[in-house]
This record gives C-alpha cells, sequence and structure tokens, in this order.
C-alpha cells in the first residue's frame, strides 16, 4: 500500500502525462473484476481505469498512468480536483459539523451561496434560491415552482435536450438510449419542439433560427396553448444532445415569447453555468435574462449540489415546505461551493475558459479541414465538440467517434463522446489546465483522426 501523504491531488500533482502500463493497467482491470461483481451493471463506464488521485488537468489511474483530462467529470471539476480553496473550506466545515438538514437547523453557509447565486446568475432582479443535491432535482424544483407559481401544468422541452434520469426529467429528456427505454410511463404534459441546430437545419444554418422560432411558436400556440404552459425549459447551450449552440437570436425571440404569455422561462445550466462557456452562465452570451436558472455540476468543486435560483416572486410562490430536502445544501456541499466561486473569481476562470477557446478552436478547424469525418466543430469557451459524420454527407458516424474515443484512451486522453445520434466527440478541460496539456490533447486527437 503506498503513503497516503504520496497520493496527494490537487493542484501540486505533476502535470505531465505518463504512460507506465496498458490502460487499463493490471489493477484498474482487478478492480473492474470487483466492480463487475457488486456494482449494477446499468452502471456504465467510459475510461476503464480506477482514479487514485487528481489535480488541474491530469487524472492519476492506481496503476500510475497519469491521463491528461478532457472531461472534468463531465463538467464539474471546472477548477480542478481538490482546488485549494475548496479543500480549504470544505474541510473547516467538517471540522465543525457535517450535517443539520437545512430545514431543521440552518447554517450560515447555505445563505452565503444563495447570495452569491443572487449576484452570480442574469440579471438584476431580486432574486432568491433553494439548493438540492443534483441537476435533475434542480430541474424536477424548477418545473414544481413554475407550475405552482402559473397555475398551469404543460411544460415545453425541445429535440435533443438533456434534463436527467428520474420519471419527469426523462420525460424532458429528448433521447432515447440509454437515458430513457425501458423506463415509462413517463411524466404528463412534456410537449417537445424544435431545437435550432445549425448544422442539421434542413434550409441552413442562416434561416436556422427564424425558422425554428417560428415553428416552436406555432406549435405551442396551436398545440398546447400558451395559457396552459406553465414553463419553457431549455439549455442555452445543449449538453448531452451534442453541444449544439442554438442559432443567434433563437433564445431571444423564445424568452419574448414566453415573457408575453407569462411563461416561466427555465435555463438549464447545469452543463453551461460557473465559467465554463468563457462566461458565468450561458445565458449571458445573448443577454437572455431566464426567470429561473438551474445549477449543478461546476457549482462545487465535485461535492454533489445543484440549484434553484430564480425571480423572488416566482420562488415564493410556493408555500413553506413544499420545497426542501433532507440533504439539500448540505453544509460541507455548501463550503466547497463558496471555495469554488473563491476560486473562479481569482484565477478569472471565465477568461481562462475564452482562453482555451483561443487555442483548441482553431486547431479543431484545422483539423475539419484535414479529415472529412468532421462534419462540424462548435461550442464556445471550454464546452466544445466535433460531430463526426461519414464523409459525403451528414449521416453521423457513432462508429469513427467510438473508435477515436478508444485511441484516445489508449494514448492517454480522457476523451468524452455525446450526441443524440452518438457522434460527437466533447472536450470539457479543467479551466485551470495547463496550455501545454492542452496542446499535447489536441496533438493525441490529430493522431487518433488519421489512424481512424
Amino acid at each position: 500500500m503506498s503513503d497516503p501523504t504520496e497520493l496527494t491531488g490537487g493542484p501540486a500533482l505533476p502535470q505531465k502525462r505518463r504512460l507506465v502500463t496498458e490502460i487499463p493497467g493490471p489493477r484498474s482491470r482487478q478492480l473492474m473484476e470487483r466492480k463487475r461483481a457488486t456494482v449494477a451493471d446499468g452502471i456504465g463506464t467510459v475510461m476503464p481505469v480506477f482514479v487514485q488521485r487528481a489535480g488541474g488537468g491530469i487524472v492519476e489511474d492506481v496503476d500510475g498512468n497519469a491521463l491528461i483530462d478532457f472531461g472534468s467529470g463531465i463538467a464539474v471539476t471546472s477548477v480542478g480536483n481538490s482546488a485549494e480553496a475548496v479543500v480549504r473550506r470544505a474541510t473547516e466545515q467538517l471540522t465543525r459539523f457535517t450535517h443539520t438538514c437545512a430545514m431543521v437547523a440552518p447554517y450560515e453557509g447555505y445563505v452565503e451561496v444563495c447570495e452569491e447565486l443572487a449576484r452570480l446568475t442574469p440579471g438584476d432582479h431580486a432574486k432568491k434560491s433553494v439548493l438540492l443535491n443534483s441537476g435533475a432535482e434542480a430541474v424536477e424544483n424548477a418545473v414544481k415552482i413554475a407550475r405552482y407559481h402559473t397555475g398551469r401544468q404543460a411544460v415545453v422541452v425541445f429535440d435533443h435536450g438533456y434534463h436527467g434520469r428520474t420519471n419527469l426529467t426523462m420525460a424532458l429528456t429528448s433521447k432515447d438510449m440509454p437515458y430513457k427505454h425501458g423506463f415509462g410511463p413517463f411524466a404528463p404534459e412534456i410537449y417537445r419542439v424544435p431545437m435550432a441546430y445549425p448544422y442539421r437545419w434542413l434550409t441552413g444554418p442562416e434561416r436556422c433560427a427564424e425558422e425554428a422560432a417560428a415553428q416552436v411558436i406555432e406549435q405551442i400556440t396551436k398545440q398546447v396553448g400558451p395559457d396552459n404552459t406553465a414553463a419553457i425549459v431549455v439549455e442555452p447551450i445543449l449538453g448531452e444532445g451534442g453541444f449544439i449552440v442554438p442559432a443567434r437570436g433563437f433564445l431571444p425571440r423564445i424568452a419574448e415569447f414566453a415573457r408575453e404569455h407569462g411563461i416561466v422561462l427555465v435555463a438549464d445550466e447545469i452543463q453551461s453555468g460557473f465559467c465554463r462557456t468563457g462566461q458565468w452562465f450561458a445565458s449571458e452570451d445573448e443577454g437572455l435574462v431566464p426567470d429561473l436558472v438551474t445549477t449543478a455540476k461546476g457549482i462545487a468543486g465535485g461535492l454533489p449540489l445543484a440549484a434553484v435560483t430564480g425571480r423572488a416572486e416566482i420562488m415564493d410562490a410556493a408555500h413553506v415546505g413544499g420545497l426542501g430536502g433532507t440533504y439539500g445544501g448540505n453544509p460541507v456541499a455548501c463550503a466547497a461551493a463558496l471555495g469554488s466561486i473563491e476560486t473562479m473569481r481569482e484565477l478569472d476562470l471565465p477568461a481562462r475558459a475564452r482562453r482555451i477557446e483561443e487555442i483548441m478552436l482553431p486547431r479543431l478547424r484545422a483539423m475539419a479541414e484535414r479529415f472529412p469525418a468532421i462534419g462540424d466543430v462548435r461550442g464556445r469557451g471550454a464546452m466544445l465538440a466535433v460531430e463526426l459524420v461519414k464523409p459525403g454527407g451528414k449521416d453521423p458516424d457513432p462508429a469513427a467517434t467510438a473508435a477515436l474515443a478508444a485511441r484516445c484512451h489508449q494514448a492517454g486522453l480522457l476523451l468524452l463522446t455525446t450526441g443524440t445520434y452518438g457522434n460527437v466527440a466533447r472536450f470539457l478541460p479543467p479551466l485551470v489546465i495547463e496550455e501545454q496539456l492542452l496542446t499535447e490533447g489536441l496533438d493525441i486527437l490529430e493522431d487518433a483522426f488519421a489512424a481512424l
């Protein structure tokens, strides 16, 4: 057994890729056998290695391989694993108390996180928040609040959208496999409308925003009824659907329609929020001011925390006791969130995300010129993606995408795939990643494309 002091991760971890065994190595293979024996098969694995420490832009496995991290735990460790302020604040809180339940005996950390959310989320109106455990729970609560506030039931969501794995959020989610398949029946009064997906809009990207918005408004008007609609729930940049950036102008038009009809606009910023796209929230890019914002993932540096933040009059609609949960806003998670936000401010992580875009986007576009498998390059900040297609058209190529990821994994690059068609390679590096690791990761990616 290694000395625990030798396994300290965080910012002090050497920022260098190192391969000492095949991927996965023998220790990871042993642990995978133990996993198969006791962990439900429904828990999948993207990369079959077991982690012993991580920090900065490196994840080190139990065999001593140091891998470049282009995943951030699916946009969770944006401030890096075991960031100093996160560890310091969470440790201090652990020594005081671990839990009282905020609904039983509250504590200052819960209030401090809500104060930060009121400052950081878009808009200068009065805001309040409720703290929860997961992104799906946040979306569920946003829908609850919107329904209570409006007295309506219908909820409108979008093609390619993803909002979680609970019964309601599966109903909100567009993709069947693996998220919904076999798990129905789902919650009722959910209506799906087109997304302004520039790359796949039949009449071309230049007409996408206007035509998609018109279709959405017509469908809600004719098929749902604005007066029946409690909420429109949308990701400002779609995550699991393939990092789709809606055509410019689409979201403001949807927001205008919602405002005209008293519909609560919910921005699902669970993957795109907290500096990931080069701004604190992706909604800011087009000046979008949602009524409610859901957050999770990057909020607490890896600890489970989520929130719904919104207009005070909407958040206050529900009766006392109508919102909450035993663990929601756990004091240790709140302390971690305050440390995460402190790090984001001190290191100016929105600027770091924009710098990552400056480095990655030209390289990805150059690869698209070289490799016909790349049909589209898109994203903002450190939320970037390439969509893989069969050469000569736009037919999705999930097999090539899986092969690409496998080659990257073997070379020591942790890469995630996504997309409704399973044909998108997405890039979510920690915002604190060193530029030399970013460049090396792109070199590995380019080699993997060349080998397809």
